[in-house]
């Protein structure tokens, strides 16, 4: 199946001329609106609302792939963001990007036989989405360094996003970041990792959900009158810069897997489907990967999506894995746009599974026993890979565990009943003093406050 797959993708995907390698990126609404790297990168969000792709995916050749597991990980990065990124950067920039993204290791821990946990939870917020706030920071800072502009930067979090952006931007000059965040849906420490920071860090607590922030920020790219005032962007995932790093730690897990014939699933706990956007396009670039679950909360558009329904956005539902709780998912046209807008060939390489809190709680318990301690949404990934895995004995699975269990140190303590002995990254943010504005739920309000900046 694979073989076919990647053929048909290939002869699919846009591609550039040989007289124009520089690269470009297309609206998932628009291809014919094709823009460079620094304006996809700055801007964020195309005009017409499309989330910004490659135009061209490169294919890593098998003889190089067979050469990662000898490689480090940024070795590894070095190759593939070189790829990615050559036609537009120089071979220094891209190993100053890598070597200023891949400071910290994603191990590969196994949890149980055919069962292994990637730990993205080692940078210095404790969350996946370091890696791609460190690499979106040091790019943005290299295409905005002749610039004599003041950028600022909108982002909506439901918790990890906000720590990894304000902490990978925090104190780079040009930059403002301003978070949107949902009023006491986001935990203590989490929310203690963006408001405490100050400088060029503010928080705005915003009455309602997750997607009433992310509304807010996309309503605000939007407007002209904004944007002719002044220069604003965006660090969530709907940003390339924000989400094609997170392919790196596929092709490094995958290298650190045992070489056993086995077929491989990778199973992603899933809100704005960023994460797993960004697996898919490992497995476009040539890494063999043979299923990803898409495993979430109670909020399941996307799985209903998978098993036959229709997408139909609904309002998010608050869980104790409140980073998924997503109503709304973000990044689902880039998941279309990577399989050629083939609905079928999507739900082939992608299953969709969801689990009540309930559920989830009796998993992390469950863990627990045989020593290995999951946060919330570790745990949505690791039963939606049991699951699979019940039905398809041919497999050996690895499942993304996105935080360290500290960062839901309430939920984990109480479900496991035990103290959790926080690391020290962390109970240093829980001293610092939080510092936010309140915000209505508002569009009009926010705009207010963005054009008295």
């Amino acid at each position: 199946m694979w073989m076919c797959i990647s053929q048909k993708l290939t002869q699919e995907a846009p591609t550039l001329s040989k007289k124009n390698k520089s690269m470009k990126f297309y609206s998932t609404n628009n291809s014919a609106h094709q823009v460079n790297l620094a304006e996809a990168v700055i801007k964020g969000l195309a005009p017409d609302q499309g989330l910004y792709m490659p135009t061209e995916i490169p294919v890593l050749s098998k003889e190089l792939l067979q050469k990662f597991p000898e490689m480090t990980f940024q070795e590894i990065g070095y190759k593939v963001i070189g790829a990615l990124f050559s036609s537009a950067l120089s071979q220094e920039q891209i190993k100053e990007l890598v070597d200023h993204t891949l400071t910290f290791d994603a191990p590969l821990v196994k949890v149980e036989e055919d069962i292994y946990s990637l730990e993205l939870f080692h940078g210095p917020t404790l969350a996946f989405k370091d890696f791609g706030a460190r690499f979106c920071s040091k790019l943005m800072s290299m295409l905005m360094e002749k610039s004599d502009r003041k950028v600022r930067l909108l982002v909506a979090t439901s918790g990890d996003t906000g720590s990894a952006v304000a902490n990978g931007f925090l104190g780079v000059d040009g930059v403002d970041v301003i978070i949107l965040f949902p009023k006491g849906k986001v935990s203590e420490l989490q929310e203690k990792q963006f408001t405490t920071l100050g400088q060029n860090i503010t928080a705005l607590e915003v009455d309602g959900v997750f997607d009433d922030c992310q509304k807010m920020v996309k309503q605000a790219f939007l407007d002209a009158e904004l944007n002719e005032k002044l220069l604003l962007t965006s660090a969530n995932s709907i940003n390339v810069a924000r989400w094609i790093p997170q392919c790196l730690y596929y092709f490094y897990a995958f290298s650190r897997l045992p070489q056993n014939g086995k077929k491989v699933a990778f199973a992603v706990p899933s809100g704005n489907f960023g994460n797993i956007a960004a697996g898919i396009l490992a497995q476009r670039m040539g890494l063999p990967i043979d299923q990803f679950v898409a495993a979430t909360n109670v909020n399941k558009v996307v799985p209903d999506y998978l098993n036959g329904a229709d997408f139909l956005a609904m309002p998010s539902i608050a869980t104790i894995s409140n980073s998924m709780d997503v109503g709304n998912p973000n990044n689902f046209p880039r998941l279309l746009a990577l399989y050629g807008n083939d609905e079928q060939v999507l739900k082939e390489n992608v299953k969709g599974y969801f689990y009540t809190d309930s559920e989830t709680v009796e998993v992390m318990k469950e863990v627990k026993k045989s020593g290995y301690t999951l946060d919330p949404h570790g745990a949505v990934g690791y039963k939606g890979l049991k699951d699979f895995m019940a039905e398809n004995d041919d497999f050996q699975g690895v499942f993304l565990e996105t935080a360290h269990p500290g960062k839901f140190r309430e939920t984990v303590e109480k479900a496991l009943n035990l103290k959790l002995e926080l690391p020290e990254r962390l109970a240093a943010f829980m001293d610092g003093e939080k510092k936010v504005e309140a915000l209505e739920n508002d569009f009009e309000k926010f705009k207010e406050y963005l054009e008295q900046l």
